[in-house]
């Protein structure tokens, strides 16, 4: 039974990865901050495929010891994110709010990687998804704004290249895909798709991804999207 880590699986698309993957017979270890506002998510615990964890992708430490906890895993998926504050366009920028986003945006999901790259070796699939945004591509911005997750998910962008790059030779392929706007808490109620079609793609995507897609920037529906 192939093996997935999906962080930041409490609601949205995270939540939705999780149905998606249990639902094809996966393993399931799923990842939350907070179980208490995980109510969705905390109902499907009576499955056995799933094992939930909770973890803050900011302590690395925690990290470190859930890496420790677990055996081989197939695929990691670092879908744990933070918006940060709406509506702070130039001259409003928070610095603080800045460094926080980027600890989560960037710098987390390259931590996991880190930590868990020892059990990934060991898997089978030996695949690494990071969830990116169309907002991080330098071609398609073409409004401005957004400084501070913009800037984020470009450098996210920036670390699976260079993840493919130093890994690729070790039969990994590692991804940054872009879920679409969908209706999420972030996303907000005029999105263009629900989680369900987002999730769906998603899954598609990645199982049809080989080493040759390696380093590849793709929509959830499996197009090209620009760096």
């Amino acid at each position: 039974m192939p093996k997935v880590l999906i962080t930041g699986a409490n609601r949205g698309i995270g939540l939705g990865l999780v149905q998606q993957y249990l639902k094809d017979g996966w393993r399931v270890h799923a990842t939350a901050r907070d179980f208490e506002q995980a109510g969705e998510l905390t109902t499907l615990s009576a499955n056995p495929q799933l094992s939930l964890h909770q973890l803050d992708v900011t302590d690395y430490a925690a990290v470190e010891r859930l890496a420790e906890e677990l055996n081989d895993i197939d695929l990691l998926i670092n879908n744990a994110g933070y918006y940060g504050p709406k509506n702070y366009g130039l001259g409003q920028t928070d610095q603080k709010e800045w460094r926080h986003v980027f600890e989560v945006n960037t710098i987390a999901p390259l931590k996991l990687v880190e930590a868990l790259l020892p059990n990934l070796s060991r898997g089978e699939h030996k695949k690494i998804v990071c969830i990116s945004s169309k907002v991080g591509s330098m071609q398609e911005n073409t409004s401005g704004g957004g400084y501070i997750y913009r800037s984020s998910k470009a450098a996210l962008n920036s670390v699976v290249k260079s993840l493919s790059n130093d890994l690729s030779k070790d039969g990994f392929t590692v991804l940054a895909l872009h879920p679409g706007w969908v209706r999420t808490n972030m996303g907000g109620p005029n999105a263009l798709i629900d989680v369900a079609q987002s999730t769906v793609g998603l899954f598609n995507v990645i199982a049809n991804a080989g080493r040759k897609d390696s380093g590849r920037f793709l929509n959830y529906d499996g197009t090209e999207l620009p760096w």
